[in-house]
């Protein structure tokens, strides 16, 4: 196969993957659009540390953290005598992973589903996907645990920071076509009842819980794209060198 031929089907591929890319989208996000999170504080300590601290407090009873180490919080700012005497329970030791006190026997009889393993969601998820779920909960008294949520529909998880957010209730827009029959064409949220954050405080608590556990599932991930920038900048130096003594190497035989 020729050169020619190989770029016409690198080109017919990245096509293929360009025209299913928004499937894919859809697929991951569902027909909710997914809001931003603050990306600027994967490299804020401070939000970082906040984002720990609210994952211990909330999130810990139920969902571990079983590819964490202790030790590992370390490269938060903090030091082991913080660890061991803030974060470590029960006598553990700060070589430990993080895990949760929950019997999966108990976890499945009252939720009716086992907590996911929070290691690795932000890379599993996204942070968009988590910053929008964990603001897109509301009332729905058809559900066992009294909430629903506008991006995971029926889950099984409760709203377990709804004295900070607030009760929020669910509004469905709703056309009726031509044969009498009512479509639903939009769904948005609206606080019911405040809670005890304002709206723009409650998002930023959930930005540095969103924060942390995107960067718990990659702690390197902030390095790597700063060394990739500067490997692709001395590749494209090399490239100038390079192509010369290319040209001069086989200028003879052409």
């Amino acid at each position: 196969m020729s050169w020619l031929s190989t770029l016409a089907a690198l080109r017919r591929g990245l096509a293929l993957v360009a025209a299913w890319s928004p499937i894919a989208v859809c697929a991951a996000g569902g027909t909710v659009p997914l809001d931003p999170w603050p990306k600027h504080k994967l490299q804020d300590q401070a939000a970082l540390q906040s984002g720990l601290r609210t994952y211990m407090n909330y999130c810990a009873g139920c969902h571990a953290q079983s590819s964490v180490r202790y030790f590992s919080l370390q490269s938060l700012g903090l030091d082991k005598k913080q660890i061991e005497a803030n974060l470590i329970l029960g006598g553990g030791k700060i070589s430990d992973t993080i895990n949760n006190a929950m019997s999966k026997n108990d976890a499945k009889a009252w939720f009716g589903v086992v907590p996911p393993d929070l290691s690795v969601i932000g890379r599993a998820r996204g942070g968009d996907w988590l910053y929008t779920y964990l603001r897109g909960f509301y009332r729905d008294s058809a559900r066992q645990s009294g909430w629903n949520n506008l991006v995971f529909a029926n889950v099984g998880m409760p709203h377990v920071l709804h004295v900070l957010q607030g009760e929020q209730v669910l509004v469905e827009q709703k056309e009726t076509d031509k044969s009498g029959a009512e479509h639903v064409i939009g769904r948005r949220l609206e606080l019911a009842q405040p809670g005890e954050m304002t709206r723009a405080a409650y998002d930023n608590f959930v930005g540095d819980l969103v924060a942390y556990l995107v960067y718990i599932g990659e702690p390197h991930q902030v390095a790597r794209k700063k060394i990739g920038i500067v490997v692709l900048f001395a590749l494209v130096l090399i490239f100038f060198v390079v192509y010369p003594l290319k040209r001069a190497y086989w200028a003879d035989l052409h």
